[in-house]
């Protein structure tokens, strides 16, 4: 039988499960008011992408936003945001994460502490799991009002740890319009509800390419089941993010904070509410 917060039986595990204690501890001076969990059960479908979006929109409706980038082998947020070669440094406050130019996110990310950006984290899951708890307990988050908590894709070390031991409000699961996207979909509710985390929606990226001449939405690659799944799983559809050029250029230069990005207001609006 499994305690809370458990995916093992324990009655036949020698950690003594009832007295552990999973939870991080914030930062004694830090402010987070909430914290949203982006996740995928596989990789490449766009979280990086949906956690920049948000944390951009976020910012621009005048709240604090912050980017947890929780993807310590892979990380990716600090292109988004032109922050590569960007340091963290340390005073009398704790670890202080770089914020951007444009709209003053703050960014916690494994390529701030790297020497060279470029080389591998070729670490074991316990070496991982431990930045994670660096970030959230050692980093001064200065009045944040929401931060995003990008993940690893799957349902491994890091996205367990980050399920046990950071209080998330919820989560949201970002998936593409393949037919596997069931089992991806399914893999992420499946972890939310035995950790007992709310889920608040799905985004389906790459969704559409919208003909520039005719308006028309030619779907790439096929007719998306992500309606069907929505329904099957009682969770909402929050947006569908089309294949735009526009995307990837402000991806690329850096410049994701001035992308309007209308097709995640409503996904915003249940997040805020």
């Amino acid at each position: 039988m499994s305690e809370e917060g458990c995916t093992h039986n324990c009655s036949t595990c020698s950690s003594n499960c009832k007295s552990k204690d999973f939870k991080f501890h914030l930062h004694p001076k830090s402010t987070v008011r909430h914290v949203i969990g982006v996740v995928s059960g596989k990789g490449g479908v766009g979280k990086s992408l949906v956690t920049s979006l948000l944390a951009s929109k976020t910012a621009k409706k005048g709240l604090r936003a912050a980017i947890l980038d929780a993807d310590i082998t892979g990380p990716s947020i600090p292109t988004s945001f032109g922050s590569n070669g960007e340091r963290v440094y340390c005073d009398e406050t704790g670890l202080i994460a770089p914020e951007t130019t444009e709209s003053g996110i703050q960014l916690m990310s494994m390529n701030f502490l790297l020497k060279n950006e470029n080389d591998p984290v070729l670490w074991r899951g316990s070496m991982i799991n431990g930045f994670v708890k660096k970030f959230w307990e050692e980093v001064f988050w200065d009045n944040v009002d929401y931060m995003f908590v990008d993940m690893p894709p799957g349902t491994g070390d890091v996205p367990l740890t980050v399920f046990q031991s950071i209080p998330l409000d919820g989560i949201i699961i970002v998936s593409s319009p393949q037919q596997l996207v069931r089992v991806i979909v399914e893999k992420a509710v499946k972890m939310a509800q035995t950790m007992k985390i709310p889920v608040y929606g799905l985004i389906e990226n790459m969704s559409y390419v919208q003909c520039p001449d005719c308006g028309k939405q030619i779907k790439v690659f096929g007719d998306s089941h992500v309606e069907q799944i929505s329904k099957e799983f009682h969770i909402p559809l929050l947006a569908r993010i089309p294949i735009d050029p526009k995307i990837s250029q402000a991806v690329d230069s850096g410049k994701i904070e001035t992308l309007e990005a209308e097709f995640l207001d409503a996904a915003l609006a249940i997040i805020q509410n």
